[in-house]
């Protein structure tokens, strides 16, 4: 099993704080001879007229030197996590989170911006210090 992003713990209590319970800790995806590992799994109740929303998490820390090869990486994984969900676990919502300094200095540079909204990538922008969700965007 992978190790932990950096930010693993400090997302995991800004989801329980916006409501959410996490029903996974490292969440597995198994699809054909393949096993990936996202780093939550989560869901919450609305209205009693609206159904159980039902969400999977992979938190990136963006630190190393080259924020454009995280990036790929973290797209790579995020794709390939909603590729295989949707065979296995369709209902899930797939989201990148990611702390607010990282979305402000480098995902609303044009380039990143326009990647993220024609590859419809949900994202969760929270803050580390306070951990607490600042944002959700829902392609």
């Amino acid at each position: 099993m992978p190790a932990k992003d950096l930010y693993h713990d400090q997302l995991r209590n800004a989801l329980v704080k916006d409501g959410w319970r996490i029903t996974h800790d490292t969440y597995q995806i198994k699809f054909k001879e393949i096993k990936l590992y996202a780093d939550l799994a989560a869901e919450s109740m609305f209205a009693a007229e609206r159904e159980q929303e039902q969400i999977v998490v992979e938190v990136k820390s963006f630190l190393n030197a080259s924020r454009v090869r995280d990036f790929e990486a973290a797209i790579g994984q995020y794709i390939l996590y909603r590729l295989y969900l949707s065979q296995v676990f369709p209902q899930a919502v797939v989201y990148l989170a990611i702390n607010s300094n990282i979305y402000r200095s480098f995902f609303l540079r044009p380039a990143i911006k326009f990647a993220t909204t024609e590859l419809k990538i949900n994202l969760i922008i929270f803050n580390v210090q306070q951990e607490v969700i600042v944002e959700w965007i829902r392609s």
